[in-house]
């Protein structure tokens, strides 16, 4: 063989040992790097979510929701199935219904399980008027119910969408601060409401 083409034979493989070795030391230097580290720091991200609801659904027993006038509210019965329950705006338990069928629980579980898994994306310090959330004079008001307490465990004002169009502006009751949930969360309520109390749209 040709004494030039041995060299550069012997460079190829060379580089070839070489590359070889370097990928085998990042593989290696990846698998024992602690979980967490990838995805750029993926953990640290998971750990700083930060939720609006201040218990799992699973542990919340009603949810009242004020809305144009209006309140809705949606209950567990004692067997934890979700259920609309409406009056006719007179104080007496004859005017009381409790709307249980299959199509409202399933949907009544659906949504509130979403709004339950709501994500904190934002937060500003109320540093200027609130009328600039658009939470000094709401249209839309929810309160959330544990067991064992008649008082609410959290009331949230629901303000305007923010100018990206796809946030709405929220403040919990007894904070400073205005936050920021995505608005498909707010009009999935809207929806439930809609569905039934017979409205549409």
């Amino acid at each position: 063989m040709n004494p030039g083409r041995r060299a550069r034979l012997l460079i190829v493989w060379l580089v070839f040992v070489v590359l070889v070795g370097a990928v085998i030391l990042i593989e290696r230097t990846d698998l024992m790097a602690p979980e967490g580290d990838h995805e750029g720091h993926g953990g640290h991200e998971e750990r700083e979510v930060r939720m609006l609801m201040p218990a799992p659904l699973a542990q919340l027993t009603a949810v009242e929701i004020g809305h144009a006038g209006a309140l809705h509210r949606f209950e567990r019965d004692a067997n934890g199935v979700w259920f609309y329950h409406t009056h006719d705006g007179v104080e007496s338990e004859e005017n009381h219904e409790h709307q249980a069928d299959d199509a409202f629980t399933q949907r009544i579980d659906l949504a509130l399980a979403a709004f339950g898994r709501t994500r904190i994306e934002r937060d500003f310090v109320l540093d200027r008027d609130a009328e600039a959330y658009g939470i000094a004079s709401p249209d839309m008001i929810i309160l959330v119910y544990g067991s064992g307490s008649e008082q609410p465990l959290a009331q949230y004002t629901i303000g305007d969408l923010a100018p990206d169009t796809f946030s709405r502006y929220v403040q919990a009751a007894g904070h400073d601060e205005v936050v920021t949930i995505p608005n498909y969360q707010i009009t999935n309520l809207l929806d439930l409401i809609a569905a039934v109390t017979g409205q549409s749209g």
